[in-house]
């Protein structure tokens, strides 16, 4: 497999598909390593699942592998935020996990444990003290858990910005490509242009498979729903405990509290997870069901101003970890082709690590963790480790 520059030849180093948030971190990455990195996407910078998503920047802890790329990324996340810009719209908010129950804040009390044992900032509240952090919830919740360094940052402006910043190397855009097959020199376009790429790395989620027929990812169709201006009234990222068993389903539609404050006042309030769909259109039984859950954690949330909801569709694979690395040498008429696909919600907290995952792989450097559990090798028991 041939690694490194390959800008000596008339074609860029690497074309990535796909300039949503995971594709535009990836760019940013190889070019601050030297490389020419050409994106190519059908429909613009910032769109898709990464205009559909709430931004959350999270730590995530079960299983271990989405422990280690979450709290990564976070961290490069923080590390990032000096630089960026208001459009961006990054907020270091926390993240209060509520309890309903004594059974719920025992699962938050075990959590709190082994985050802190893992170095993550977090401490537990008492009834009264999720009350003070967070007037609006209901009286009766048990308590809860909060994350001071989780943060929120506008993904569609962050993917631009990531696009737009000088690096060693180069990066060109083209928003207006589809890209309909992976040829054996690169990439072909719906017009029939043929783009040479000494590698190509697939960032663009659930269009994946359409370039690499049998790619196992799994769409989970989401539901958000944005208010009015009312500043102040949530502080923090608010969700419930029972949120974790409601990510890690695997059938039927499932709701659960979430709501984020933007630093417009407005409040983004979810979450649904649905399987065996892939149409768009908003469900007003699931909205309904979804904003009913909400209520019985807020209790005001029905007097507010609701001005729009929209759907997403979360790229899952069947382990619930992402691919991050090299194809199967079969799975693709490329040589020196790689994937970044299957973050289901967690494509924006993990996208810098993802970036620098793949980074280390082409250029056979170290990569600060373990790249084994993200690998697409995984896919194929028989096939030997790659990367």
């Amino acid at each position: 497999m041939t690694q490194g520059p390959l800008s000596g030849a008339a074609r860029p180093d690497v074309v990535i598909v796909g300039a949503g948030i995971v594709g535009a971190a990836c760019a940013h990455e190889l070019a601050a390593q030297g490389l020419w990195v050409l994106v190519l996407d059908r429909a613009g910078i910032g769109t898709g699942t990464t205009a559909a998503g709430m931004g959350h920047l999270v730590v995530m802890d079960d299983p271990p592998a989405e422990f280690a790329l979450s709290a990564w990324s976070r961290d490069l996340w923080l590390a990032l935020a000096p630089r960026l810009e208001a459009r961006q719209a990054f907020v270091r908010c926390g993240t209060v996990w509520a309890a309903a129950d004594e059974e719920e804040m025992a699962a938050a009390r075990a959590r709190q444990q082994v985050l802190q044992a893992r170095g993550i900032a977090c401490s537990m509240l008492d009834a009264a003290q999720l009350r003070e952090a967070e007037p609006a919830l209901r009286e009766g919740l048990a308590g809860g858990m909060i994350v001071p360094d989780d943060a929120v940052v506008y993904a569609p402006t962050a993917s631009a910005w990531l696009l737009e910043q000088p690096l060693a190397g180069r990066i060109d855009v083209r928003g207006d490509a589809d890209v309909v097959a992976i040829e054996r020199n690169g990439v072909r376009l719906a017009d029939g242009a043929i783009v040479a790429a000494g590698a190509v790395l697939l960032a663009n989620g659930l269009a994946a498979p359409a370039l690499m027929p049998g790619l196992p990812l799994v769409p989970k169709k989401g539901h958000l729903l944005i208010t009015d201006r009312y500043p102040g009234v949530v502080r923090h990222q608010i969700l419930e405990l029972g949120y974790i068993k409601s990510a890690h389903q695997t059938s039927g539609t499932s709701v659960a509290f979430n709501v984020q404050p933007r630093p417009t006042g407005q409040l983004l309030i979810g979450s649904s997870r649905q399987f065996d769909t892939t149409d768009p259109a908003v469900e007003p039984a699931v909205l309904a069901r979804m904003l009913r859950r909400a209520a019985e954690f807020m209790p005001g949330l029905p007097a507010l101003n609701a001005l729009r909801a929209w759907t997403g569709f979360r790229p899952s694979t069947l382990d619930g970890l992402p691919l991050i690395g090299p194809a199967l040498p079969e799975s693709s008429a490329h040589p020196n082709t790689w994937l970044a696909v299957g973050h289901e919600g967690l494509g924006v907290t993990t996208a810098l690590g993802t970036a620098k995952l793949i980074a280390a792989q082409m250029l056979e450097q170290t990569s600060p963790i373990d790249v084994t559990p993200y690998l697409p090798a995984r896919l194929n028991k028989g096939s030997a480790a790659h990367g």
